[in-house]
């Protein structure tokens, strides 16, 4: 009796938005919600990479420290 009438197209309706909802969440959010993703390093984890490996000194190192900071 509910078959053929509209209550099976609502529900049929509903369900084909859930379903869209479903794949929505599974393929479209970005990894970094998913902590699947790379964190992204900051001006201040760059600074700090480049003196450890000696691309700059002490005084380049503090100079542009300051200059990122204020």
């Amino acid at each position: 009796m509910y078959y053929n009438s509209y209550h099976f197209l609502g529900m049929h309706f509903i369900w084909w938005f859930v379903w869209g909802i479903l794949l929505f969440l599974i393929f479209a959010i970005p990894y970094k919600i998913l902590g699947q993703g790379t964190k992204k390093d900051t001006t201040g984890d760059i600074l700090k990479k480049r003196f450890a490996s000696g691309e700059i000194n002490k005084e380049e190192y503090q100079e542009t420290k300051k200059t990122l900071e204020g």
